[in-house]
């Protein structure tokens, strides 16, 4: 049975930040390289149907954020969702979680510095190599040396770090704004709308994939940091709601928008030879900054290229204050040793940002493209957030007269939904990235197995009886799309909408047996209790 001790720091973060910091860390987070890039692979894949694709990622988003708007101010603690993922399920499963969700964020920074590279290569050259898109030798450099900054940025007081991403935030709302509004004023073709009846399957197939692959989930993840960022909230039971849902509803409108704008603004005859899936922007790297230019407004091109930078920069700056939050906390659990949990005299988790830099480095490698990358992130983090609705329900039913300052509506039925959704979005991000990230949890577990056996006592303590529903949980998603359709990578035994249903049935399914084996309602209340005291935990 697993153990829970408290963790007390000599220093600990400081609770400065209010509504504006959180909803604006939501927003400019979600308003990063996503919307310089998104619009254009989503129309790849869907056509004039990735409007669909951002309408079902804000739906789907939306519910995860319902979930954890009730969830979050239960556990007021930076990193919140890696106690989550703990409280009711045992070290193991909670330790498999909170790795998911380090990797997720530590990969975020050095994606957006790539993409400041990327488009900085239009009046820069040099950074990327050429024909390959990745970076040289100097673009190494450059982007270690960015991500420095962003480091070193974060060792202020979050208080600062707060109002440094707000002044960002309003350069990164006019924008995308002025973009939206110049391209429907000067170049709207109405019949680049049309749904061409040759394309239609393989554009409604689309039309879901790029909801995981093509960047609508990545963009869309930032409502994240005010859970993250809860323990640093003057007043987290009023404001983490309140943020949570707001920045979600924000920057949905914001890339509905950019992706009419996009679909409305490109020339129809860019499309006449290999449609929607075959178009490309040769000599400028950058969809919008291509359209400023072919439409004429050249001075839109040079506001782009600067908030090529902004956008990408601040999106980085703040997952590198919530990416220390999350290794913070999984120090806290026992997920990570415990000197990863030092916090200076200033209130700033300096061990976590040092430790971000050295595993955000490795990214800056020979990874795939932008497009891979933010699938295989996107789903990683969207599989470590499923354990949101199931630990709603488990706290439902612990704590049934808890204290909830937003309590979430139909939660019995929404929460199995949302897990569903959930799952839905995992699948379509094809058998290749399932392979990806199930590679890469088979090993953690198998870690964490052996230090089970070489450890004498720890296999008992670690809480393998709560975790078996973890293993047919992941062999039967990646059952469903090594069988599922070809256009994911399957081989073809089911076709699209039936495996959906597939998928649904196995959801729902480990869904209830996640909440059948949850630790003792007597062990959660201890964990709460200990929350309600200020106290931190480890297994």
């Amino acid at each position: 049975m697993p153990r829970f001790k408290p963790v007390i720091r000599k220093n600990k973060l400081r609770r400065e930040g209010g509504l504006t910091g959180l909803l604006f860390a939501c927003v400019g987070a979600s308003i990063g390289s996503g919307w310089l890039f998104g619009p254009l692979y989503t129309a790849e894949f869907a056509g004039p149907l990735s409007i669909g694709s951002w309408l079902i990622g804000a739906l789907a988003i939306l519910l995860l954020a319902l979930v954890f708007a009730e969830l979050a101010p239960l556990i007021p603690r930076a990193g919140a969702v890696v106690h989550l993922a703990h409280v009711g399920n045992g070290p193991i499963v909670g330790h498999l979680w909170s790795w998911m969700l380090f990797l997720s964020y530590a990969a975020i920074a050095p994606i957006e510095v790539t993409a400041v590279l990327t488009y900085a290569n239009n009046y820069l050259p040099g950074f990327l190599q050429p024909h390959t898109g990745l970076l040289s030798a100097q673009g190494f450099g450059t982007a270690l040396l960015l991500l420095t900054i962003f480091v070193v940025l974060n060792f202020l007081v979050v208080r600062w770090v707060l109002k440094i991403n707000n002044a960002a935030t309003g350069w990164k709302l006019a924008i995308p704004l002025l973009t939206v509004i110049l391209l429907i004023s000067i170049s709207w073709h109405p019949g680049n709308f049309a749904v061409r009846a040759v394309n239609q399957v393989t554009d409604l197939h689309g039309m879901f994939a790029a909801v995981a692959s093509g960047g609508v989930i990545f963009s869309l993840l930032g409502f994240r940091h005010a859970i993250d960022l809860a323990g640093e909230s003057k007043n987290p039971r009023r404001d983490v709601p309140i943020a949570v849902i707001g920045s979600v509803l924000i920057a949905s409108a914001i890339y509905i928008g950019l992706q009419v704008a996009f679909l409305g603004a490109v020339n129809p005859q860019d499309l006449a030879h290999g449609g929607w899936q075959n178009l490309r922007f040769h000599g400028i790297n950058g969809p919008f900054a291509a359209l400023a230019i072919s439409i004429g407004i050249g001075w839109l091109a040079v506001l782009l290229y600067v908030d090529a930078f902004v956008s990408p920069a601040g999106t980085a700056l703040i997952y590198t204050t919530t990416a220390a939050r999350v290794s913070l906390a999984t120090a806290e659990t026992g997920a990570a040793p415990q000197w990863v949990s030092r916090v200076n005299r200033f209130g700033v988790p300096w061990v976590s940002l040092i430790l971000l830099y050295v595993v955000g480095a490795v990214f800056f490698f020979p990874f795939p493209s932008w497009q891979k990358m933010v699938g295989y992130i996107a789903s990683m983090t969207v599989l470590s957030y499923v354990i949101g609705p199931i630990a709603l329900l488990q706290l439902r039913r612990a704590l049934p007269e808890g204290d909830r300052p937003f309590r979430l509506w139909w939660a019995p039925a929404l929460a199995p939904l949302a897990f569903v959704v959930s799952n839905w979005i995992v699948f379509w991000s094809g058998l290749h990235t399932l392979n990806f990230i199930f590679s890469t949890l088979s090993g953690l577990l198998a870690i964490y197995a052996i230090t089970g056996i070489w450890r004498k006592g720890r296999w008992s303590e670690m809480g393998w009886q709560y975790m078996w529903w973890v293993i047919p949980y992941f062999c039967g998603l990646w059952l469903i799309s090594w069988i599922g359709p070809k256009s994911l990578g399957g081989i073809g035994t089911l076709t699209f909408f039936p495996s959906m249903g597939v998928v649904a049935v196995l959801s729902v399914s480990i869904f209830y047996m996640a909440i059948h084996q949850a630790v003792s309602d007597q062990q959660i209340n201890a964990y709460m209790l200990q929350f309600a005291h200020g106290i931190g935990h480890a297994p």
